[in-house]
């Protein structure tokens, strides 16, 4: 059985926790049902949730008011939220694909001052994350919902070069300077030309 101090301690970080994420409202929807006596009206909202540390969800939430829509999506969002490595804390360490239904995004890490170059509900997603340089291009379904689910399926397949150290049982050191020497050899062919 948990003391009474400790609840207190547990509601605390519940509630710092809460004050730093951010959240962004992506789309809302108004449904409606035809029943015996008319139409009854509600609403859909699509949310999406970060710490602009590196974690970030989306949730999907419905209800007669849009306040309680967004409060319902809202909820869902943080417990959904999914950690994704960044490289310097500023953008992605490779481009990757992502996919859901018809929806198709492309991302690509992108140098300092670049900025976030995406559209709408994507660049939701980075914000939240907090991704500052980052291209990306929505290459499917314009649809909200599928480009949010696309946006985080590629996020997902991001590595980190710990991760793939670990996984091939080499040093962090080996891979990452073959990824700069490898970044410097197609400079020097497009400065000849």
């Amino acid at each position: 059985m948990a003391r009474p101090h400790e609840n207190k301690g547990r509601k605390r970080r519940n509630e710092e926790e809460r004050d730093e994420l951010v959240d962004k409202l992506v789309f809302i929807n108004r449904v409606s049902a035809t029943v015996k006596g008319g139409r009854r009206m509600s609403f859909a909202a699509l949310v999406v949730v970060g710490d602009q540390k590196g974690r970030v969800g989306y949730g999907h939430g419905k209800a007669r008011e849009v306040p309680e829509a967004i409060r319902k999506a809202t909820e869902v969002a943080k417990k959904t939220m999914i950690r994704v490595p960044l490289r310097e804390g500023r953008t992605l360490h490779h481009d990757s694909k992502g996919r859901h239904g018809a929806g198709k995004v492309l991302m690509r890490a992108a140098p300092p001052g670049v900025g976030i170059i995406a559209g709408g509900p994507m660049r939701a997603v980075f914000e939240c994350l907090g991704v500052a340089d980052v291209v990306a291009k929505s290459q499917g379904s314009s649809n909200p919902y599928n480009m949010v689910h696309a946006t985080l399926d590629a996020l997902r397949k991001q590595k980190s070069p710990r991760d793939i150290a670990a996984k091939r049982g080499k040093k962090v050191s080996d891979l990452v300077s073959r990824r700069q020497d490898g970044a410097s050899a197609p400079d020097a062919v497009t400065s000849d030309a």
